[in-house]
């Protein structure tokens, strides 16, 4: 099945100065879709958190580092991918190529807490994690009633 999106891709020097700036862009795609302003906040906080744990683990203080944060735009829902080896990637073959992730996996920010990872499950819909030359952390959030649509009619049938 070939879906139709849009495709917005940014690249950022992994700086926390620079998450700000995904925040507003984010912001501004999920309200132009039409999320709810909780959901917009919950887009945030988790992209936030993908963000600050390619910026924190995938560069170790070096300065040079950058973060690509794709964002595919579905009638239904938003995906979010965000990329710490700064390499740009191929969106549809990251998102065929992921599989669930394993909870044993040794992804740093797992080990380290894994609060930022309970935050991202908690926020989003969907979330796969691939570790490769870097981390890609892959997001998916549905509009609010797409999903409730699709339970109804399974309900009714």
């Amino acid at each position: 099945m070939n879906e139709t999106y849009e495709y917005i891709e940014m690249k950022l020097p992994a700086k926390p100065e620079f998450i700000g700036i995904m925040r507003l862009t984010l912001s501004g795609i999920a309200s132009r879709m039409g999320f709810s302003y909780d959901s917009i906040e919950d887009l945030k906080i988790a992209t936030s958190e993908a963000c600050t744990n390619a910026v924190q683990h995938a560069y170790k203080g070096k300065n040079e580092g950058e973060v690509v944060i794709g964002f595919g735009l579905y009638d239904d829902r938003l995906e979010v991918m965000v990329v710490d080896n700064g390499q740009s990637c191929n969106f549809d073959e990251v998102r065929q190529g992921l599989g669930p992730y394993e909870r044993d996996q040794s992804v740093e920010f797992l080990r380290e807490g894994g609060l930022g990872l309970y935050l991202i499950e908690t926020l989003m819909d969907e979330v796969k994690i691939h570790q490769n030359e870097g981390v890609t952390v892959f997001m998916t959030k549905f509009l609010e009633g797409e999903q409730v649509e699709s339970d109804a009619e399974t309900i009714s049938n």
